[in-house]
């Protein structure tokens, strides 16, 4: 769900006194405008329609404004990256690659929840609930690299799978950041972001001497032998084959 669907809700709610999901979907809208340095508590407030010491009730400062927002971005990510695995299904490569492309996808179209996950500047293990969403979603780019690096061929060196999954991760947040963000910030390129990510992910894998062959799809099972035709009454001796009958 975009920020825009939330705060649309988040204004009907406020009237209700939802006075936290109005602050928070005030500083997402202008986290999209100005980043996540370019606003203050009191621009939260305002956005939100109350005095500069409402915020106060909820968020002791700015800084935690930003972190449930980027707690949220989190846990929103985790979701699209599970998603996405699917349990490595059908196979490991595949899978991957949709992993690859959940993580492009989500900083295209959720630019304001990127940029308090990432540019923030905010120590994520000063609060802990974030710096758990932010482990959680960096588990499943984690196992994903454990299955990758069993797909070792016998003799090859097995990479350790924590180190794989940084390298991933770095690759992924880099084409992201540059190439496939929602915002003004991003950079041209001659292909898709997601076929950067693509290319750079078979490059890595095959420098390591692992297999990027897909599954190939399943065979068709085995179609019963044709019924014998009968002999044609109109050409007698000439059956007509596993089409029919002569016209």
């Amino acid at each position: 769900m975009s920020w825009r669907k939330e705060q649309r809700r988040a204004e009907r709610g406020y009237h209700h006194g939802n006075l936290k999901e109005a602050l928070l979907q005030a500083a997402l809208g202008l986290i999209a405008e100005k980043g996540a340095a370019g606003f203050t508590f009191a621009d939260a407030a305002r956005m939100a329609g109350v005095s500069p010491a409402a915020p106060y009730r909820h968020f002791r400062d700015r800084d935690e404004l930003l972190s449930s927002i980027a707690q949220r971005g989190f846990e929103q990510f985790e979701a699209r990256l599970t998603a996405a695995w699917d349990d490595g299904r059908p196979d490991t490569v595949t899978a991957f690659e949709r992993v690859g492309r959940a993580y492009l996808a989500f900083a295209r179209e959720e630019p304001a929840f990127y940029s308090a996950m990432f540019e923030s500047g905010l120590p994520a293990d000063a609060n802990p609930a974030l710096l758990a969403a932010s482990e959680r979603a960096f588990s499943i780019i984690r196992a994903a690299a454990e299955r990758l690096a069993a797909l070792a061929p016998p003799g090859t060196p097995r990479p350790p799978a924590m180190m794989m999954a940084l390298h991933i991760w770095s690759m992924s947040h880099g084409v992201a950041s540059l190439f496939a963000r929602g915002d003004a910030a991003r950079r041209k390129l001659p292909m898709s972001p997601d076929e950067l990510l693509e290319a750079e992910v078979l490059i890595y894998l095959r420098g390591l001497g692992f297999p990027t062959e897909r599954r190939p799809p399943a065979k068709a099972a085995a179609e019963p032998p044709p019924v014998p035709p009968e002999p044609s009454s109109a050409s007698p001796g000439n059956p007509g084959g596993p089409w029919g009958k002569p016209k």
